[in-house]
């Protein structure tokens, strides 16, 4: 099979995050539990992914990088935890139900949003559109790095400075972006949410959320933390504060090894692999009068290498089965991102989505160029 739906998930995994998934599992024992020799091993385990993260996303203090199930557990911890009642907050009109959702549920407490338009290609107008959303009630502005469905990159950067000329938050979701564009908590930003399962190659499962040193949430759930246990409040102390239960240590030693895979390869040479086949499936692809493409040439700084496209006449359901009947793997539909699909038109048909990875070859590109050729 052709695996072309890295933007869900990437696959394969390298072989070292699959031997350090095994290890932890062969030698299982829960980190932070226990003072025997597993326990104290699986804690070192985790403590050095921790610092592993840190580094990666540049966060000075580790304590702050905390583990949660997914990017869309810390989206919702960032957003529930720092708003209240009478707040304002300004998205994109990009963004993914991860971040949409929680501010639908917290529109019974009073709280607003605005969706600022993407202007593709214009990172000015980009941003005079959210500086166009902020009123006097705005405390945050959370959007994508990168649109998961057309691979659009937002200029976060002058975003969180923006954000903080008027004296807002800034959350940022690079679920589609880490591992692919650098992620640098120095730029600015007050919380950083990951999906390392993506760009950083890690198991499923494991999620990222980098606070600033200002920083303190609410806490989203409460609960056994290994610490201070006689206490029945929760603990205040970073991280145990944020990660109550037993955590995932198969997949955060698969995360730890993950980063380690990206670092060894080089974000930039990754990139520029993908970009070259992403680019390459454009080129071929807007030569066919029956490819509908809706963005300009994904290439590199307004884009991540993911292309949206569909076929005259079929929904992006069909091509994707007709795809998958041919052995190539890619996703249809809204991509848990409606917004998205309304902004350019598609909420009916949804979109053929396609985006490779490391391991992707150009022989894969080819032979999907081919596939749909036939149709």
């Amino acid at each position: 099979m052709i695996y072309l739906d890295n933007s869900a998930t990437t696959n394969p995994k390298p072989q070292s995050v699959i031997h350090a998934c095994d290890r932890a599992l062969r030698m299982s024992a829960n980190p932070g539990r226990s003072g025997h020799t597993l326990s104290t091993a699986a804690a070192g385990r985790v403590y050095h992914a921790r610092c592993t993260a840190a580094d990666f996303f540049g966060a000075k203090d580790e304590t702050r990088v905390i583990f949660t199930p997914n990017c869309t557990f810390s989206l919702n911890t960032a957003i529930k935890g720092l708003l209240k009642n009478g707040d304002h907050v300004v998205i994109s009109d990009l963004e993914h139900n991860a971040v949409i959702r929680p501010l639908e549920k917290l529109s019974s407490s009073g709280i607003t949003y605005t969706k600022a338009a993407v202007a593709v290609g214009d990172d000015d107008q980009t941003v005079d559109h959210f500086r166009q959303c902020i009123n006097q009630h705005t405390r945050m502005i959370v959007c994508t790095h990168a649109s998961n469905v057309f691979g659009i990159r937002l200029p976060v950067e002058r975003l969180c400075s923006l954000a903080h000329t008027y004296g807002l938050l800034f959350v940022l979701d690079c679920a589609q972006s880490a591992g692919i564009l650098p992620v640098r908590m120095e730029d600015g930003y007050d919380v950083v949410c990951a999906a390392p399962h993506k760009g950083l190659y890690a198991p499923m499962g494991t999620g990222l959320m980098i606070l600033s040193e200002a920083i303190s949430p609410d806490t989203l759930t409460e609960g056994g933390t290994g610490s201070h246990s006689l206490l029945l409040q929760q603990p205040e102390e970073l991280p145990e504060r944020y990660e109550s239960g037993t955590l995932n240590y198969p997949g955060i030693a698969g995360l730890d090894e993950g980063i380690r895979f990206v670092n060894g390869k080089g974000i930039s040479r990754i990139s520029a692999h993908e970009f070259r086949l992403i680019t390459a499936l454009y080129r071929n692809l807007e030569k066919n009068p029956k490819i509908q493409l809706y963005t300009p040439c994904p290439e590199p700084p307004y884009f991540v290498p993911v292309l949206s496209f569909n076929v005259s006449g079929r929904h992006s359901e069909e091509t994707a089965e007709w795809l998958k009947k041919n052995g190539i793997a890619v996703r249809a539909g809204l991509h848990c991102a409606p917004s998205a699909h309304e902004a350019f038109g598609t909420l009916e048909t949804g979109t053929v989505r396609i985006s490779p990875s490391a391991f992707t070859t150009q022989q894969d590109i080819r032979q999907t160029v081919r596939v749909l050729s036939a149709l």
